[in-house]
């Protein structure tokens, strides 16, 4: 995905809009409200991760300059003829020297490349970042979704079981059935109280989890504006895996540090090339008019070998083993595209079964088997065995629905942008 500036400026600000807009009118702030949209906005902008990634960049900048700088000139100077250490005045004569070392030319430009390549290298490690960042908040998002629809399903059900009770105890009271029904339905409507109370963990890790990810504090209050929803078909899997190749942060930063790695090679082999040394020193003596001494000196490579077996030798494996590292990182590329699109696929598939044919059948069996119990044709039994059905089946269908976007979020992070900006790409998410 492009996380960049721009988007995370529109993302704080929209952040920033809905939190100003849900204050009370007394001052104390309601809990916050965002789409999943705006969480990871707020996520880019505040994750203090991305904070740790983003001042590494503007490390690797300072080093650029620290680079290409050039050397400080050097100051020196002496006093000669004392007739002791002592006595400092008693010197017949004084030099004063500026040395200043100029390195060959191309060597600035090659440290420039150098570290340029540093840069870009440490910018794609931050937008990898930002991404993963991007798809853990869509998934924590995601999480703390399907904790609510669990919640609303065990509601649900809670007042499926209290109808139930109530019927149980009309049809007791009119000698058409046992104690014993009352008996299960109350148990049944117990359970149901108890799934609640086990629900409301659920939400509040939820919500911690997502706090954590927006920079914020765990306890803090949030609702949850959007809703699940199954998501819209996939793209092409072909076009997915050559958009993984261009737009992975992980490859280009490896070819940034393989652009790194050949300039430093070229460096190492200017060894030959001569750092200038240019030195002017005055001297003087009592008695005599001042002179003007003038040096220039350079690098003399007489051993070249330790330079060949050394410095360049290592350079030379250093990008060896970047291009090695590229072809492997590459299939690793190709594989987390695929497993991630088999996943999204299954996942995709399961929520739609569920939603048409699954949780509807329940459903229509629960209502046939409360109506048939109600004229007396079945069984308490046969109405508590439909109403776990469909409870079980609304449960797998608001997991579902959280795997297939999880799923989809993985993808996207994959593929390194959002599978609607994808070739083939269809559907908002």
């Amino acid at each position: 995905m492009n996380w960049g500036a721009i988007t995370i400026a529109l993302g704080v600000a929209g952040a920033a809009a809905v939190i100003a807009a849900t204050a009370s009118a007394q001052g104390t702030p309601e809990p916050l409200r965002l789409n999943r949209r705006q969480a990871i906005d707020t996520a880019l902008a505040r994750n203090p991760a991305l904070q740790v990634a983003r001042e590494q960049v503007d490390e690797a900048r300072a080093r650029v300059v620290q680079a290409i700088a050039f050397p400080d000139p050097t100051l020196n100077g002496d006093v000669t003829g004392q007739s002791s250490l002592a006595r400092p005045g008693s010197a017949t004569g004084h030099d004063l020297g500026l040395g200043l070392s100029v390195p060959f030319p191309s060597k600035f430009h090659l440290r420039g490349v150098m570290g340029r390549a540093d840069v870009s290298a440490s910018e794609f490690t931050l937008l990898q970042l930002e991404q993963q960042t991007a798809s853990q908040t869509a998934q924590a998002y995601d999480a703390l979704l399907v904790a609510l629809q669990h919640h609303a399903d065990l509601l649900e059900g809670r007042r499926l079981a209290q109808e139930f009770l109530e019927k149980t105890q009309a049809r007791y009271g009119a000698g058409t059935v046992a104690g014993l029904d009352v008996l299960k339905a109350r148990v049944a409507l117990a359970q149901s109280d108890n799934d609640l109370i086990s629900s409301e963990r659920d939400l509040t890790n939820a919500r911690a989890a997502l706090n954590r990810f927006m920079g914020r504090l765990l306890g803090a209050a949030f609702e949850a504006a959007d809703s699940l929803a199954v998501p819209p078909a996939l793209p092409d899997l072909a076009a997915l895996e050559d958009a993984a190749h261009a737009e992975r942060p992980e490859l280009k930063g490896l070819a940034s540090q393989r652009h790194g790695a050949s300039a430093a090679t070229s460096l190492a082999r200017s060894f030959w090339l001569p750092d200038l040394s240019v030195g002017l020193a005055q001297n003087a003596a009592v008695g005599t008019p001042s002179t003007y001494t003038t040096s220039v000196g350079f690098s003399l490579p007489l051993f070249f070998w330790n330079h060949t077996r050394g410095e360049v030798a290592e350079a030379q494996h250093r990008e060896l083993e970047l291009s090695a590292s590229y072809r492997d990182l590459e299939a690793q590329v190709d594989q987390d595209v695929r497993s991630t699109y088999a996943a999204a696929e299954t996942a995709l598939r399961q929520a739609s079964f569920l939603r048409d044919q699954l949780l509807p059948e329940a459903r229509r069996a629960y209502e046939i088997a409360l109506v048939s119990y109600g004229l007396g044709g079945s069984s308490a039994l046969d109405v508590l065995d439909a109403r776990r059905t469909l409870l079980d089946a609304e449960s797998q269908y608001a997991d579902a629905l959280g795997a297939a976007n999880d799923a989809r979020a993985d993808l996207e992070r994959a593929i390194g942008r959002p599978l609607e900006a994808a070739p083939g790409g269809t559907g908002e998410h």
